[in-house]
């Protein structure tokens, strides 16, 4: 099951990012399986103001632990986050 974890972060959020982000980045790469593609999203200045990660996993509860887990979330970048299934139409 593909799953979408769509994060916008707490405005001026930037160094609480950047404090986390090789931390992120290891979550990540631990269960390459897992994770289709991720990237950030940006602003207009092109400055991270989310994430987006394209997840594939076998059901929402997996998801869901995989984001709880995640070293932005643990720290309380976020402002929000949806999880919601995906899918794939191109690519």
């Amino acid at each position: 099951m593909l799953v979408a974890l769509i994060a916008h972060d707490k405005p001026g959020a930037q160094d609480l990012r950047a404090a986390n982000r090789d931390a992120h980045l290891a979550h990540l790469g631990s269960q390459p399986e897992m994770i289709a593609q991720a990237g950030p999203l940006l602003d207009d200045d092109g400055g991270m103001i989310g994430s987006l990660i394209i997840m594939d996993v076998p059901d929402m509860a997996a998801a869901e632990n995989w984001a709880a887990a995640d070293p932005y979330a643990k720290a309380g970048l976020f402002a929000s986050v949806t999880l919601r299934p995906w899918k794939r139409v191109i690519g």
